[in-house]
């Protein structure tokens, strides 16, 4: 998802500047080059190469996994809140940090290292002659028959990494500081998008490139398109609850149906602006006033498209992000 939204915020953006500039005083060029490189061949000379050799490709993984992203497991699905081994690891932190595992910075990173651990745990007890042994809940000590060889070895090699990162990770609180920051980010691109919005001449008239290349259009539509860009992304990354988390799906579901769609009646990039306003704060009122329920878990009612379209926006809030079985 996270790759996904720049490229359809690149092409929103571009609709809408084509709807503002659409009219007898601009013009396209459309005739490019349709010289297209053979991509078949562009991969296979690329797969000699070695780029999608399995080194390549596992270092890859790895640099992934440091951030919080590895490949699911097969079989059953994700994991959620509600299962036992995130409320194991919930009430771990809890114990020895006096949070919740949400509380933490990257809480979805924390749970793939618990559950590599498990894993790997489970590979050296075999590998060290203790097969049948349950490892939830053990040390890795406890796990470790002794002996093995070189391929016990390299597990243990790879456990005492994994620890290494997960005891910091499950240090790395997710400060008040930090979401005071992300709200000051979002009071700053309010102001500066309305002003890019409504005179953008008024921020970028002193530079020359401003009227060399008529860039005033291409800005007031930039400006209106904060409001799902920065303003709301911005607040949604303090990870709120209940009806707040709720305005901020809606909002962030409607604000780029408004910056599309509203260049089809108006031009005016200021209406356009407040209209995108009007709609996250309607967002607000309706779920802090009208759907006011604090209760994020329970979804039974709601359709199967829309759970899918939330749990999209969920991506990597850190309650989902790689969190899997």
């Amino acid at each position: 998802m996270k790759f996904i939204l720049p490229v359809i915020a690149t092409l929103s953006y571009s609709a809408s500047v084509r709807a503002f500039t659409a009219s007898p005083g601009f013009s396209v060029i459309t005739n490019f080059p349709s010289r297209i490189p053979n991509t078949r061949r562009f991969a296979e000379t690329e797969e000699k190469s070695g780029v999608f050799s399995d080194e390549v490709q596992q270092e890859a993984r790895e640099v992934l996994e440091k951030v919080g992203w590895a490949r699911p497991m097969e079989g059953e699905g994700e994991m959620t809140s509600e299962d036992p081994f995130v409320q194991q690891i919930n009430a771990g932190i809890q114990r020895d940090f006096g949070v919740d595992l949400d509380d933490l910075l990257n809480p979805a990173k924390v749970v793939n290292l618990e559950r590599d651990l498990y894993n790997l745990r489970a590979q050296l007890a075999e590998a060290t002659g203790m097969e049948d042994l349950e490892v939830g809940g053990l040390t890795t000590a406890e796990c470790d028959g002794g002996g093995g060889g070189e391929e016990a070895q390299a597990i243990r090699d790879k456990i005492t990494k994994k620890e290494t990162d997960l005891a910091i990770e499950r240090r790395a609180v997710f400060r008040d500081w930090l979401k005071n920051v992300f709200v000051g980010q979002a009071v700053i691109s309010l102001g500066i998008s309305y002003v890019m919005a409504t005179n953008p001449g008024s921020l970028f008239g002193g530079f020359d490139w401003f009227y060399s290349y008529n860039m005033d259009i291409s800005i007031q539509v930039l400006g209106y398109w904060f409001w799902w860009l920065f303003i709301i992304p911005s607040l949604r990354s303090r990870r709120p609850k209940g009806p707040e988390k709720k305005a901020l799906d809606i909002a962030f579901l409607g604000t780029p149906l408004i910056s599309i769609l509203a260049p089809v009646a108006t031009k005016d990039t200021g209406l356009i602006w407040l209209a995108n306003f009007v709609v996250t704060s309607g967002a607000y009122g309706y779920a802090f006033l009208l759907d006011s329920d604090d209760d994020d878990g329970d979804d039974s009612k709601q359709p199967g498209w829309l759970k899918f379209i939330y749990k999209s926006l969920d991506f990597g809030s850190g309650r989902e992000r790689g969190a899997r079985k």
